[in-house]
């Protein structure tokens, strides 16, 4: 695990940690003995969790004055920053049927909102720190040979390409992750789906592990292997 510089245990804020994969997130981190710093619109299961190494801090992604004074917030450089807030937006609406007000939020919260976190945080993070989004594997244009959740599709699509151009602007040693936790069963990815949180955060996490100081930027699944853009 990578540290801090001030503090022994290593630090890692959750951007939306309250519920589903955030959640997990969370538990997992705090499991492993990281210092957890969570964000939350409401409490959610955060309440459940008895720990003095967890802070919760009240966050709507969408608000940029709360974003903005986020940063000024965190006593402790993040070694690791993990954006997991999102929406699916109207899952099954073809894009011609989309309201440009859907079209607006979903692309905020999915994309313009993770990639401003990134941008005005940066003077939090330490100089080798990890900085992930979860993303999906419907953000890989390459992939999109099935069509489908056309709008979901283009807002991972496009907080894909700009942690690539983060990532390329900056040119620094911290380590740029977009990863893929698989299909699993949350609110967002339905009762349907194989995987738990429980078995797929793990995997998750390990990754992010594993990635740590490497530097560059990555689209990944949840085991470690290379997605297409």
């Amino acid at each position: 695990m990578s540290t801090n510089g001030t503090n022994s245990i290593p630090h890692v804020v959750i951007v939306g940690g309250a519920q589903g994969l955030g959640l997990g997130a969370v538990k997992e981190h705090l499991k492993r003995g990281w210092r957890v710093t969570a964000t939350m619109r409401t409490s959610g299961g955060l309440a459940d969790i008895s720990s003095d190494r967890l802070e919760v801090i009240e966050l709507d992604v969408a608000d940029w004055e709360a974003v903005d004074r986020f940063a000024s917030m965190v006593s402790v450089p993040i070694d690791r920053l993990f954006i997991v807030a999102g929406m699916t937006g109207p899952l099954d609406a073809k894009i011609g049927d989309v309201t440009p007000e859907d079209f607006s939020q979903t692309l905020l919260v999915n994309a313009l909102a993770p990639l401003r976190i990134i941008d005005r945080w940066r003077d939090a993070l330490t100089a080798t720190a990890t900085v992930a989004i979860m993303s999906s594997q419907q953000g890989s244009i390459t992939q999109n040979e099935e069509g489908g959740h056309e709008l979901y599709r283009i807002s991972k699509a496009a907080v894909n390409m700009g942690l690539r151009g983060i990532a390329a602007r900056r040119a620094d040693e911290r380590t740029y992750i977009a990863i893929n936790p698989g299909w699993v069963r949350t609110a967002l990815g339905s009762d349907a789906a194989p995987l738990s949180v429980e078995e797929s955060i793990p995997m998750v996490v390990d990754t992010l592990d594993r990635q740590a100081g490497a530097s560059g930027i990555h689209f990944l699944d949840k085991e470690g292997d290379p997605l297409p853009w």
